[in-house]
């Protein structure tokens, strides 16, 4: 396996995590995306919207990281990312679709570099946007993994899966940006939980070759 990567992108170490709790090897590819990397011919000819993750397998290109995860579980089954109860699954699901398609999208380097480059807000503005979005979509989800019972020392009972995949990466961007976590302890309680485990540790950002 192939997997383009920036070693900053929330989406890229998403799909680390899923690798690493699976115990699985792939070569890994930098994408300099601060530099422009993505949009070079090379690049573009592997995804044409210039965004990291793509994950090569058997030759063939997935893309979008909920989807890349999905495929990896249903490939290599064990230990489990998604319930196998449909229920549960859509409770995973949802938690971790909360920041995948309501927190992150708002908030990635795109979406910052078009406020300051082409909207002219100042660095103020920006970071007030960033926190902005980011709190708002961790009132719901504390609120959520504070109340219900399916909540465990993870997102869903007392083994890491999707939810924690797509929480990890999203609590270290909020650190970055200074995002106060004060009023969000569950996250908090879970992001440490997850740290704790060789896969976190293996798929973290200052880890990766092309780390700076």
């Amino acid at each position: 396996m192939k997997l383009y990567s920036y070693f900053r992108s929330s989406a890229a170490y998403r799909v680390r995590i899923a690798l690493a709790l699976k115990g699985l090897d792939y070569e890994y590819v930098p994408v300099q995306i601060t530099k422009g990397k993505q949009f070079e011919p090379d690049f573009d000819a592997v995804n044409p919207q210039h965004l990291v993750p793509v994950l090569e397998v058997d030759g063939k290109r997935l893309y979008q990281s909920p989807a890349i995860i999905q495929f990896i579980d249903e490939t290599w089954p064990e230990p489990r990312i998604l319930p196998t109860d449909r229920f549960e699954r859509n409770r995973v699901r949802s938690l971790a679709l909360i920041i995948a398609c309501e927190i992150h999208p708002l908030n990635n380097l795109r979406v910052l570099k078009y406020l300051t480059d082409v909207l002219k807000v100042t660095d103020e503005q920006k970071n007030a946007w960033y926190h902005h979005w980011v709190k708002t979509g961790f009132e719901a989800l504390e609120h959520r993994l504070a109340t219900e019972p399916q909540t465990g020392r993870f997102c869903h009972g007392d083994t890491p899966g999707f939810a924690d995949i797509a929480l990890v990466p999203q609590v270290a961007n909020a650190r970055r940006f200074k995002v106060d976590l004060t009023a969000f302890p569950t996250i908090v309680r879970i992001d440490a939980a997850c740290n704790e485990l060789e896969a976190f540790k293996k798929a973290a950002p200052q880890v990766q070759p092309d780390a700076e």
